[in-house]
């Protein structure tokens, strides 16, 4: 069963004080979270003075990574729509004087993605939007040449059996994985729009890194 946008809005509020420690408890079962967001990043590419932005930032933990790419000159947008999660963001950004980090509070279905990005980032996330394949297409377009949309997340590999399938979805059931998003497939949609596209798999299959660079060529729709 799938939550709805209000179950998770609810979920990540109750969830947004504790984020960071519970996220890190999956050291436990060796799932190395912390160099996975780091290579979603170097995946980026990203120079000084880039702007990229983060699609659901949740408390910002991806941010001193996005900041160290792009530099002081460069900008960071993070997107995420739960006040909650955001409000753990923003003390973060305040506590390490980070004035080139911006915060939106915005669906990301209908987020204005500003003009000739650099980057595009999603971290645990976009599968969690119903919409994605529009936020990707979207998310690709505003790139600039050259720029780059990369996803880091988790997908049901294909070859164990069902019950170890199961047996993860109930680990990460607490950050509102169910067993029917496996059937969302968000690579496919940046595969789609995006040009020299690579898929890394991570946690034997469990997990991903996508990303995918500016078409060569833009269609009108």
């Amino acid at each position: 069963m799938l939550p709805t946008q209000d179950q998770l809005i609810d979920l990540y509020r109750r969830r947004a004080r504790h984020y960071d420690l519970t996220a890190n408890l999956y050291y436990l079962i060796g799932f190395r979270e912390w160099a996975y967001r780091r290579r979603a990043v170097e995946a980026l590419e990203l120079a000084t003075g880039d702007t990229v932005v983060e699609v659901g930032c949740g408390t910002g933990l991806s941010f001193s990574l996005l900041r160290r790419a792009v530099g002081a000159k460069g900008r960071v947008i993070g997107v995420d729509l739960n006040d909650a999660m955001l409000a753990r963001a923003r003390e973060r950004v305040d506590r390490e004087a980070w004035s080139n980090v911006e915060l939106v509070r915005s669906d990301a279905a209908r987020f204005a993605f500003p003009d000739a990005v650099r980057g595009v980032i999603s971290t645990f996330a976009i599968t969690l939007v119903p919409e994605f394949d529009e936020v990707i297409r979207r998310g690709v377009r505003a790139l600039a040449p050259g720029g780059r949309f990369a996803i880091l997340d988790f997908k049901r590999p294909a070859w164990p059996p069902l019950w170890l399938v199961k047996a993860m979805v109930a680990i990460t059931a607490p950050f509102g994985v169910t067993l029917e998003m496996a059937e969302r497939h968000p690579w496919e949609s940046l595969e789609r729009y995006s040009d020299r596209f690579r898929l890394e798999e991570l946690y034997l299959g469990f997990a991903y890194v996508a990303v995918g660079e500016t078409p060569s060529t833009r269609s009108t729709t």
